[in-house]
Order: structure tokens, then sequence, then C-alpha cells
């Protein structure tokens, strides 16, 4: 006896998805039997304008990648250009950069767990959690100016320092989260009401993970011990044994799903309070840019001929900038991965068998950034016809246009 089957489009604009991106569902009776992704409506051809901007103009152009990552990827892609041009960054602008990025972790975790209370239809809960995040965001504020886009992120080091007079009102916050870290348990991983509706659902298992390439808390809910800052430490993150969290820490077991996955950001909340505290109490003295003076930066990166790959811990994952320099004011090559780009797939095994009611809790669960990875398809434009490339074709492809970027 065949099932019965009938398809749900959802998006790209819908209720539940804060971007444009499709999802084609194929249902049997109130469970998925598969789905289709479809994105490419998001495309906003930010490498294509960086292109046409001096080095020290693509940072800024980087940081508005995401709003929410935006010290995680102005953070990836000076790295990218530091290691291009063979520019040495001060150590105490290190642990600077490393300040702001685990206090935009903080930030970005609890806006994520107030989102996935709204998807469950918690809305007191998301007012709960969005008000514990705007401690963060006032002190982002005090030291950068913003509460996003902070415009500290500069080649060879950052633009503002941290000064004796900030210590007060960081170690206050530092305290605060500390102090909410028992009622964000208590909300989140005690409730038996979120309980109920995050386990065992949007199950995503170890081998599937790694198979999938996953990255973030998205693969470490998985049990994935995967941490650029654990397995490539740089920064002030190089001083420290960072240990990457897996949801066993807490309840001692590993299921892949959901409520794993707030299990993850929760415990990354707390770590986050003790990198930073460690920057404190280390926190070298000296200068905080390598060059001060732009226009001299600029012309050091005009006559700067190289390749650079930044990566950075994002805190929706593994964030990577590429750049090729070639003697000119702007860069030859720039391409940025964001770490929605690895964990859209992670998509296919979660609502495998799932219940129509469970869509939006477990899309949200990888924390998904659509502006940050949208990608465009290839178009033919003699016949306006979409060009499908088999696996080999597209090794081909990428050979070729390797060799052509390294003549």
């Amino acid at each position: 006896m065949s099932i019965s089957t009938y398809k749900i489009p959802i998006g790209p604009i819908h209720p539940s998805l804060a971007e444009p991106m499709t999802f084609n569902f194929e249902i049997s009776g109130e469970k998925i039997q598969s789905v289709d992704l479809a994105p490419g409506d998001n495309h906003r051809g930010i490498e294509f304008m960086g292109r046409n901007r001096n080095i020290v103009q693509i940072i800024y152009l980087a940081e508005r990648i995401c709003g929410i990552c935006s010290a995680s990827h102005p953070f990836a892609f000076c790295r990218a250009v530091e290691n291009a041009a063979g520019i040495e960054v001060p150590p105490r602008a290190e642990y600077i950069r490393v300040i702001i990025a685990e206090l935009e972790r903080i930030h970005s975790h609890i806006l994520w767990a107030g989102i996935a209370a709204e998807e469950l239809g918690f809305n007191s809960v998301l007012y709960l959690s969005w008000k514990v995040r705007e401690e963060v965001l006032d002190l982002l504020e005090i030291l950068t100016g913003n509460r996003i886009n902070y415009g500290m992120y500069m080649i060879g080091g950052v633009r503002r320092d941290i000064s004796e007079e900030h210590m007060p009102r960081i170690m206050k916050t530092l305290q605060y989260y500390k102090d909410a870290y028992q009622t964000l348990e208590d909300v989140f991983l005690k409730d038996p009401s979120i309980a109920l509706r995050t386990k065992n659902v949007g199950i995503m298992t170890y081998e599937d993970a790694l198979h999938l390439t996953s990255v973030g808390p998205t693969a470490r809910a998985s049990g994935v011990k995967k941490d650029v800052r654990q397995d490539q430490p740089y920064s002030a993150y190089a001083d420290m044994d960072i240990k990457a969290i897996t949801p066993d820490i807490y309840s001692g077991e590993v299921n892949g799903d959901v409520y794993d996955r707030i299990i993850v950001r929760i415990l990354e909340v707390f770590q986050s309070v003790q990198i930073i505290e460690y920057c404190l109490d280390n926190l070298p003295e000296g200068e905080i840019l390598s060059e001060p003076k732009i226009v001299k930066l600029l012309g050091t990166l005009k006559k700067a001929k190289g390749e650079g790959v930044g990566r950075h811990e994002a805190p929706r994952g593994e964030v990577i900038h590429y750049i090729k320099l070639n003697e000119s004011e702007n860069p030859e090559v720039w391409k940025a991965r964001a770490p929605t780009y690895n964990n859209l797939m992670s998509w296919l095994p979660m609502l495998q068998r799932q219940e129509i009611a469970d869509i939006p809790i477990v899309i949200a669960s990888i924390d998904p950034c659509i502006g940050c990875m949208d990608r465009v398809t290839l178009v033919d434009s003699n016949t306006s016809k979409k060009q499908v490339l088999t696996r080999e074709e597209l090794m081909k492809l990428s050979i070729a246009k390797t060799r052509r970027i390294l003549k």
C-alpha cells in the first residue's frame, strides 16, 4: 500500500521565517517525509562590491554581512589580510579583539534563545531573554559606540582601547551574567514544557553532523567537538585552554536534538564570561594598532602581494574569509563563507519524520542567517536556462579557477 503524501511550500515569506528562504515539504498526515531547500532569494552581491573597494573600506562592508555577527566577519577578514600582507598585531589588540568577540557571543546566544522561545509559543520567555540581553548590548555601546556594527576591528589591531575606566562596568556585566545563568538554566533547561517541545525533536546524529560538515553549536550539540578556538587557537585564545562545549557536560548524554542545542548555547554564555575574565586579568600593556595612520597602512597594502585566510569561531560556527592581494588598492579575490552555509544541509535529517508543528523550532535551532550565506545560481545568458553541474564538472571548474588565481 503506497503512502499518500501532499506538498507544503513554506517561504520565501512566512511568519516563522525571519529571512527569505523556501522549503518544499512532502507530508504524510502530520509527518514530514522529505524536504527540499531552495535558497537564493536574499543574495546581496557583497563580495562583488568588496572587489571595487580598497582593503580598509571592505572591513565595514564585511561587518555588515551579518548584524548579529558584526564582530565575527571583520575579525576573520582582518586576520586574512594580515596573513596575506605579513602584518603583526600587537598583543593588547589581540586580547581586545577576543573580548569584543565573546561579548558578541553572549548577546547572539541569548538573542537566539528568545527567538527559539517565540517559535515555541512562549512570548513571555522571549521578553525575559531579550531583557537579559540588554545588559551586554549596553556594554558594547559603552566600549564601541554602537550596539551592533561596532567598528572596532582594523587591519593590524583595533580602533579603540579598553581603559581602566571601563573595567568596573565590564565586571558589573560579567557578574550580571553569572547571576543570570541560573535563571536561563531554570527557564530553558529545567522547564517541562520546553523539554516536551525540544527533546527528541530535530535529531541530527554524530555521523550526520560529520558527513554534512556542520559547524558551531549545531555540530557540538551532536557530540562533534569542533571549535576553531580549540582546534587552531588564535589571538588571545592561544593563551587559553578552550574546550568545545557538548551537551553531555550538562546532561551526561548526547542526543543531537533541539534540547541539546539549547544546552550548548546556554553553557557557552557562561564560557564566554570566563574567557572575558581571563582576558581582563591578563590584558597586556602596549599599542592597539601596528600602524595607526590609515594612509600609511593603505600604502603598505597596495604594495602587498599574497594570499591569506582568516578563521574565527563565530556564535553560529566557523566563519572563513579568503583574500588575494596583488599590489593593488583593491583585492583581486575576496571570498567569505558564513557558518549557515555549512549548517544548511543539517536541516535534512533534522526535519525528517518530524511533526508539521515542529518545523519552526527545528529551522530556528541551527540559528540560521540566510543573508550571510546566500549564493546565486549560474544562468546561461543565451538560453536563460539554469546550469546544473555534476560533481565531476564542478571539481574541474574549481581546479581551473584555482589555477587562474595562482597565475
